[in-house]
This record gives C-alpha cells, structure tokens and sequence, in this order.
C-alpha cells in the first residue's frame, strides 16, 4: 500500500468537489473530512476511511493502537497509578525578591519523570523511549524535559508519544535539572546530577543549565533574551529548596504571558478570512470559567482544530475582575495533563499569604498611611489608618467567598494604583 513519509502530504477525492488534504506529520496522519476533524479522541488515535484507504486497515489498527503512552497499571489492584512524585511551579507574584534564587530557561518541551529505568509523564504514562536513547542514564530518579527546540512542542509530542520507538527521538534531549531522591537543598541536588551525568556521559542527556539570579534588572534582561529567542520564560528556584510534592513557591516561573489550559467544550465559525472554518474555540477551565480563545491558531490549525473534549493550553495577559483570561492566545494541544490537576494560575493580587491577610503602606511627604485586608469565608476585614497606630476595621459579608476575593482584588488593584506598596503579612 502506498504511506506518506513523515512531512508528506497528498491528495484524496470525497464526496464533495474539494479533495482533502492527508498528512503525515512527525508519525501523526490527519485528514481534513468532517469524519477525522469531528472525533472526540487525541490527534494520533483518529483515524478515517480516507486514511485506510490509502495506507491500509492493517496500518491504520497498528498505529491507533500503538500512538498514545502505556498508562503505568497496579498489578494488585489493576488500576491506574497516579502521576509520579513532581515538584510543580507557581506564577511568579512580582512581589516576590529573587535575588539569589537559581535561574534557568523555562523549556516547551515534555515534562518527564525518569524513575530509575523508564519515563513517566505526569499523568503516570511511560514514554517509549528506544534503548540507544536512555543508555548511560542513572538508576536513580531524575526530574527533566524531553526536549527538541525552542517552538517545537508540537513535533516533540509526536515523536516521544510514539510506541514504535522511532529514529526520530535523535531530534531529541532529556535536559535534566533535578534529582528528586536525593536529599538536601537544591544545590546538593544540582551537584549530584551534573556529577552523575558527567561521570556516565549518556549521549542524549544533559544537565540543564542554571545561573544565580542577581536582581530585578538581570531577572528582566535575561526574560527578554530568552523571550526573544522564541523561548517560553524563565524557572526560578528558592537557593537550598527541598524537593516538595506538588505545586510550591519554592519554585516559580516568570514569563511575559501567563498560561492555563482548558477543555474545548465548542467551535466557533469564522468570519472574513477565516470564513468556513475555525474561528474560535470555546473552551472551559478547571474552575468552570469559560472563554473564546480565537488566535494564536495557523491556517492548518484553523482547517483541523482540536476536536470537542481535548484539553488546550492558552496564554493570556491578566485575569479580568470577575476572573475571565483576558487577551488569550492558543498554544496547543495538551493531552498530556489532567485539567483538574492544573487550576487557572493566579494573578499577582490573588496569591494569599498562611495568615490570609495582605499589608500595604503608603509614604508620600508628610503622609504615612498602612491598609489590611484579610478574607475568611465570605467575610472580608479591611483596616486602616496612620503608621504606628491601631486605625480602623470594617467587616464586609458578600453571597459567597468568591465574591469575597474579587472584591479584595479590587481593593487591592485600587490601593497599588493610590501608590501602597505591599509589605507582607501581619
């Protein structure tokens, strides 16, 4: 039977006028019928009659069968394992002093957890990475991302999404950047694994690269460098950290744009020149948000968008008041997490500190002023006053804590705005 080599693309007669286009891109075949743009399954497992016909029903059942991860099983009970132990990042508050913390470039590649003899995504899938690859890797776990290049997510997840463990993981690098078993602060752990690393000399993977971060200004001139090579930001790490289980503000990113991801509940029809095709998607977040998310989409994006019930990830400027993205672009298809894994990120107003109340003084001339806010449930407690005094309180019900929080957001915009500087927790 005739195939497409990996970047080919032909032609094939419907029942309309207009042929569709068939491609194969990095081991993943689309078509652009309806009956291969509608399915509710990830990219690499949809298939159609205009794909059968071409390479062959046996082709097509090997590889649906074979494109998406080995979810890990429990051999006693049969059931899916949970993901493996990762250390997840927070949103940088801009609050935050990160002077001294560890800096390296934050990576769009797939996040892989290597536990000794295999890759493990978040989820707990393995990647079937070929033997030549991992060769000279430890037996100890490593934390990294597998990783192409710099705007290449989509071609690194379907190559390292593959079972067939293809020729094509070369384009590949694990970059490494830490050793979760490993005790001690961050430091310790950096060691170990570029000490590891050196000694075994594994040819596809390398320690990531990190610098300590000297002040604001070496933080801002190293996010517009990165930013304007095409890479997704900066990872900033707290100096002697320990590994800790979930997301923690031992380790937060800093980018020009914040990013979420959510579920593609419809599609929007376009307009003008995008008329017949994708407009925008309709997608709804952890938090049952919804929003429209029309661009960032290239032409072949538009003609084959994510089918209904794929999970996306989207950047976006800031949160408006009632908590919607504003500005949001499309950043691809994400399979690869769980949506209620990963709420919305917060902005810098929303972060709270252990007691729940944020601080602010304001010193202008003769002038020298603090405000408190504090949330408990639907309740919100402002206070105020003149610096060494006690000042005044006011306690606020609304409907629910919710709006509670979005009206202390706005509170807060409005008192940064009049030139209050946020001083910490009381």
């Amino acid at each position: 039977m005739a195939d497409l080599q990996d970047g080919e693309s032909t032609e094939m007669q419907g029942s309309g006028s207009k042929p569709y286009l068939l491609k194969n891109i990095g081991g993943v075949y689309s078509c652009t019928c309806p009956a291969w743009r509608n399915q509710s399954l990830g990219i690499e497992r949809r298939t159609c009659k205009h794909l059968r016909k071409l390479r062959g029903d046996a082709a097509e059942e090997a590889r649906i069968g074979g494109a998406v991860p080995v979810r890990v099983k429990d051999k006693a009970e049969g059931e899916a394992k949970q993901g493996p132990p990762l250390l997840l990042a927070e949103a940088w508050d801009k609050q935050t002093d990160l002077s001294g913390w560890w800096m390296s470039e934050k990576l769009d590649g797939v996040r892989a957890y290597w536990d000794g003899k295999r890759f493990l995504s978040r989820l707990g899938n393995v990647y079937l990475a070929p033997d030549w690859f991992i060769e000279g890797l430890p037996e100890t776990p490593l934390d990294g991302e597998l990783w192409i290049g710099r705007k290449m997510f989509q071609r690194t997840v379907s190559i390292v999404r593959r079972q067939d463990k293809p020729d094509l993981w070369r384009e590949a690098r694990y970059l490494v950047f830490d050793a979760p078993a490993q005790s001690g602060p961050f430091e310790d752990r950096l060691a170990y694994f570029q000490d590891i690393l050196a000694e075994r000399k594994p040819t596809f993977a390398v320690p990531h690269l990190h610098e300590v971060c000297k002040n604001l200004d070496h933080l801002h001139a190293e996010l517009a460098r990165i930013e304007s090579l095409g890479g997704e930001g900066l990872m900033l790490r707290q100096p002697r950290s320990t590994y800790q289980i979930g997301r923690s503000w031992t380790l937060v990113k800093v980018k020009s744009f914040l990013d979420a991801e959510g579920r593609v509940i419809g599609h929007k029809a376009g307009a003008g020149r995008h008329k017949g095709r994708l407009g925008a998607l309709q997608v709804e977040l952890a938090d049952g948000t919804r929003v429209d998310v029309g661009t960032g989409f290239s032409d072949a994006e538009r003609d084959n968008p994510p089918p209904i019930g794929s999970t996306i990830a989207f950047r976006y400027q800031e949160l408006s008041e009632a908590g919607v993205p504003r500005f949001p672009s499309y950043g691809g298809v994400r399979d690869d997490v769980e949506l209620t894994a990963l709420p919305l990120p917060q902005t810098p107003s929303r972060r709270q500190t252990q007691s729940g109340k944020r601080y602010f003084e304001c010193v202008l001339g003769s002038s020298s002023k603090f405000w408190e806010v504090s949330i408990e449930g639907n309740e919100t407690t402002t206070r105020w006053g003149r610096l060494g005094s006690a000042g005044r309180s006011k306690t606020k019900s609304f409907e629910d804590a919710v709006t509670a929080q979005a009206q202390a957001d706005k509170w807060i915009a409005e008192k940064s705005e009049d030139g209050y500087v946020e001083k910490g927790s009381v």
